[in-house]
């Protein structure tokens, strides 16, 4: 990789990502790289302002299990540009640790911590973006398809961070994307941007749309996430009327490909977002996704940090 952070999908080119997958399947498929202890001696900060349960813990495994160690940072210890101004945490904590992850509420604060940090910062969360779990996600599609260029995947639901990240990761990497959402709540006008200049390049298809059932069809790969996300609560009662017609469930996949696959990237409120049948059929690679969120991020630190 030739970028020293991982901010957004944007920041990466096709290589970049093509030289995660690689990485990752060998990590995944032989614990020989792992035995072999690549990050030993190396330290990785854990700044969450936001509760986190697959990316604090898939992060610090990734850590412990290549040798290397995790500290953890809470939000009362940090308070990122409140206690302290963020270019200050970022050159301190870089003269201690090997690299940082931050789950931050604003995506601007991540990008000040990079800019101002001597050791890589990769993004485990903000209000923008979710790149690390976008590229778990692409990498589950290619192990239980045999390839991404040419699939259809259907996202439907919340216009938010996630749907931003997978947007952009499958036009990067060949994959036609089709993004369901009620009206005022598509994802960003300069995601849908990156995204479409993306597909120019690989030659597939980004389109918008307000009709699930449009989006879902002839789909390979049906995707979701919550309708209202961590910062949202107050929203809840309203986002459950917009979205009413937008839940996963088995009549409107049946609208896809017979082997479509479901994704979500958890945590699941049932009955939502996704029918429970829907998240327990065999259909669903949602646990297979999040074992992956592993094997990528391991992928991500020792091309990071080593």
């Amino acid at each position: 990789m030739k970028v020293k952070d991982l901010i957004t999908i944007k920041d990466l080119s096709i290589s970049d990502i093509e030289e995660i997958f690689a990485l990752a399947a060998k990590l995944k498929g032989d614990g020989k790289i792992s035995k072999d202890e690549p990050l030993k001696g190396k330290t990785l900060g854990l700044i969450f302002q936001k509760p986190s349960l697959r990316t604090k813990v898939s992060f610090a495994a990734a850590m412990a299990q290549l040798g290397g160690t995790a500290i953890f940072l809470a939000p009362d210890e940090v308070k990122l540009g409140e206690r302290e101004e963020i270019k200050d945490v970022a050159r301190t904590l870089s003269r201690y640790l090997d690299g940082i992850v931050a789950r931050t509420f604003k995506h601007g604060d991540i990008v000040e911590l990079a800019e101002y940090s001597a050791v890589p910062v990769i993004n485990g969360l903000s209000d923008f973006s979710h790149p690390c779990q976008a590229l778990a996600d692409l990498f589950t599609v290619k192990e239980k398809k045999g390839k991404v260029k040419g699939l259809k995947i259907a996202y439907v639901g919340d216009g938010n961070n996630v749907c931003n990240s997978l947007l952009m990761t499958a036009a990067r990497v060949g994959a036609d994307i089709a993004v369901a959402t009620p009206k005022g709540y598509e994802p960003e006008k300069e995601v849908v941007k990156i995204s479409s200049d993306f597909a120019s390049v690989t030659g597939t298809k980004v389109w918008l749309t307000a009709d699930p059932q449009k989006a879902v069809e002839g789909a390979d790969v049906i995707y979701t996430d919550v309708w209202t996300s961590m910062g949202q609560e107050k929203e809840r009662n309203k986002r459950l009327k917009d979205f009413k017609g937008f839940q996963i469930n088995e009549k409107l996949c049946s609208n896809a490909k017979k082997d479509y696959i479901i994704m979500h990237c958890l945590p699941a409120h049932r009955g939502e977002e996704i029918s429970d049948e829907s998240l327990e059929s065999p259909h669903s690679v949602v646990f297979d996704q999040a074992e992956n969120r592993l094997h990528v991020e391991k992928a991500i630190l020792m091309l990071l940090l080593k």
